[in-house]
């Protein structure tokens, strides 16, 4: 196992001190060392990872260093276009440290949304032509290894990160922004109540598991419920799509991490949807599901952002109350979105999902014959 604060100071005290990235929950001791002992200006929680990979270039530009890049290893999906068409050798050359966490990792137990990515994870930088080392006890000699490569051929290296690798660290700034007064679960109870049967898309992440629990508390079924296990940020266009090909009213139960990721998605949606796409974005300003890293949810016009996206009618709601009013007047409304604050945290016996996303998908499907 891995010391996450010496880790962290070895980083440091050769040079690598600007650091970037999408939180990760195989990561969220090595983020949390960080967001406690990097200023602002030296950790950037990004919108995406290809994000991420374009401030590193920047922050090499201006100062010859080497950027350090953290994501889950989904996020290399994110990360490939400008790997390959900015930081490569054949194009900038642009050195950068990745630090990339292995879910899925062949042999590993893991959700269903990482066991491909986990499959493909080295082959993809090995496609990349990325050299890279899975992170050892013997972390010093593993970072001299692909730093050195990284400055001497000008190239993105990687470290991969298994499974608990990293040793607890115990934050020191533990302070929370709280957006509402409930809890999302709380929150999406009462939407599951007021939407009735109308089909929902739901984000990656605790949101979707919540509502499979809901369901299941309730005796209900889940044949209305696309739970969108992976591909985070395009939970807004798998939406938009379904709402092509019915009448029916399609809620969209967003994050807001998901919107930030790939928020372009909602200038297609607002110039696009027809009546029946009503899009509901929680704002807890939290990555919750994979450490509690914050957003940028807090410090941003997001009602601005999705009115200037063609959204005439943005609610925003914190209470029961409001949310139910809310509610009540989209279903009459056009396309049109809520604003949902919620405070941090979950239930620590918070299950997962017992159907597969394949009979998930099949059994969703049924009710648009």
């Amino acid at each position: 196992m891995v010391d996450t604060v010496k880790f962290y100071e070895y980083l440091v005290n050769h040079d690598l001190d600007f650091f970037t990235g999408v939180p990760d929950s195989l990561l969220k001791e090595l983020c949390a060392c960080i967001k406690d002992r990097s200023d602002k200006e030296h950790n950037i929680i990004a919108a995406n990872e290809g994000n991420s990979v374009a401030l590193a270039t920047g922050y090499h530009l201006s100062t010859g260093k080497l950027g350090v890049v953290y994501m889950q290893n989904s996020g290399e999906g994110n990360a490939v276009n400008p790997l390959l068409s900015l930081a490569d050798p054949k194009v900038y050359s642009i050195p950068m440290l990745l630090i990339i966490g292995w879910r899925g990792e062949p042999g590993v137990h893991d959700e269903p949304q990482h066991v491909k990515q986990g499959e493909v994870t080295l082959r993809l930088l090995e496609a990349m032509d990325i050299p890279y080392k899975v992170l050892s006890d013997n972390f010093e000699a593993d970072l001299e290894e692909m730093v050195k490569i990284a400055k001497a051929e000008s190239k993105p290296v990687a470290l991969v990160i298994r499974k608990g690798t990293f040793a607890k660290y115990d934050a020191i700034n533990k302070t929370k922004i709280q957006m509402g007064t409930l809890l999302r679960e709380e929150a999406l109870r009462i939407i599951l109540e007021e939407t009735g049967d109308d089909p929902i898309v739901s984000t990656t992440g605790k949101e979707s598991r919540e509502i499979f629990e809901l369901r299941e508390a309730n005796h209900q079924g889940h044949e209305h419920d696309f739970l969108t296990v992976g591909s985070m940020g395009h939970t807004s266009s798998i939406a938009l799509g379904l709402s092509f090909g019915t009448s029916k009213n399609v809620w969209c139960l967003d994050g807001d991490g998901s919107f930030i990721m790939h928020m372009g998605s909602m200038a297609i949606a607002g110039a696009n949807a027809k009546d029946n796409f009503k899009y509901i974005v929680n704002n807890n300003s939290a990555h919750e599901s994979v450490g509690g890293q914050p957003t940028v949810g807090s410090e941003i016009d997001m009602k601005g952002v999705l009115h200037a996206c063609g959204f005439a009618k943005v609610y925003e709601a914190k209470t029961e109350e409001e949310i139910r009013n809310s509610l009540k007047l989209m279903k009459k409304d056009g396309k049109c979105a809520l604003i949902l604050y919620t405070k941090q945290g979950s239930r620590d016996d918070l299950g997962r999902p017992t159907i597969s996303p394949v009979d998930n998908k099949k059994n969703f499907m049924k009710q648009f014959k």
